[in-house]
């Protein structure tokens, strides 16, 4: 059994130290929040340790490995620990809002060859991944376009989008990974344009979008169109569509139950979409933790990697840059 401590007990933290507890192969070595309350809930409800601090944590013999779910700007540093503690890594995106940090942990951790996974969930989708898959099988002939929706049922707290940094570095980022995932060919050109029309005063307080589409390009000619917004009423919309000289694979939302009702007065009625991230991507989840423990176990680089996460903050900065000019931005630009 892999002992994986959570450090950072809000809400995706807790269902990480769920999935962990219930993992075959792994159990939940213990937690740590700044908030003492929350550990000790999670805590008492899995059976599990609360530690005082990460410090105590990065240094127990009952630690085999972290997953950081903390607040952002404390990633880059528990990350750094991490490593220095000869203690596996999974953290969630994204590693800092800052470029500069991310590359400062880059060079802070290089050499080190103590497995480093990124929190990009999404790849771990069984849809998602059998899109993937259909493109390297040449099930759909040449890639030419990726499409990526991504929608949020509802504009997050107030205060969460205070923190965020941005849709580009915060919502955007995962389709960005999504979108290297699928390619499987470097971005090398970012056009991106944003709108307020949800809570138009609060992001023009913010200095952001609610609306956002992004098209990336690469190298041969690869295309994919993103679009995003924080606001779609009829629930979470995620859907995943690769275009090929020889077809199409895509990857659909998700029901609780897939039944249609057709009726002389409508046809196709269906239960609403899966409303956020944690139930929609409750086979990801666990799927990623069993990646994670595989990596541990066997001390190979993870499938998703600390420079997968630099990448897609640089697209997102490719694309911050881009929206507020008007203008296509190559990546060689950004670094």
């Amino acid at each position: 059994m892999v002992g994986i401590a959570v450090l950072g007990c809000g809400r995706i933290g807790r269902m990480h130290a769920q999935n962990i507890a219930s993992h075959p192969r792994a159990s939940l070595a213990g937690v740590f929040d700044v908030n003492r309350a929350a550990a000790e809930d999670v805590a008492n409800k899995l059976d599990a340790k609360v530690y005082e601090s990460a410090e105590a944590v990065l240094a127990s013999t009952d630690v085999d490995a972290v997953l950081i779910a903390t607040s952002t700007p404390t990633h880059a540093d528990l990350l750094e620990q991490a490593v220095a503690a000869s203690k596996p890594v999974l953290c969630e995106k994204p590693i800092d809002l800052s470029l500069e940090r991310v590359n400062a942990c880059a060079k802070a951790i290089a050499g080190s060859d103590i497995p480093i996974m990124l929190g990009f969930v999404r790849r771990f989708d069984p849809g998602h991944r059998a899109v993937r898959d259909a493109v390297r099988a040449g099930d759909i002939g040449d890639l030419h376009q990726v499409v990526i929706t991504s929608r949020d049922p509802g504009m997050p707290p107030v205060s969460y989008a205070e923190a965020s940094g941005g849709i580009f570095r915060d919502m955007t980022i995962h389709d960005f990974d999504m979108a290297r995932f699928i390619l499987d060919e470097e971005v090398t050109e970012v056009f991106a344009t944003g709108s307020r029309l949800v809570d138009p005063p609060l992001m023009k307080r913010l200095n952001d979008y609610d609306t956002v589409s992004v098209i990336l390009k690469t190298a041969s000619g690869k295309q994919c169109i993103i679009n995003n917004s924080r606001q779609a009423v009829y629930g979470y919309d995620q859907r995943v569509e690769a275009l090929g000289t020889a077809g199409m694979a895509s990857s659909e939302n998700r029901r609780p139950n897939m039944m249609t009702l057709h009726r002389a007065d409508f046809t196709g009625r269906g239960a609403p979409l899966l409303n956020f991230f944690i139930n929609r991507y409750v086979e990801a989840f666990t799927a990623e933790i069993g990646a994670f423990v595989d990596a541990v176990e066997t001390g190979a680089a993870p499938e998703v990697g600390f420079e997968d996460g630099r990448q897609a903050l640089i697209l997102a900065e490719a694309a911050i840059v881009s929206a507020a000019q008007g203008r296509s931005v190559k990546i060689s630009e950004i670094g």
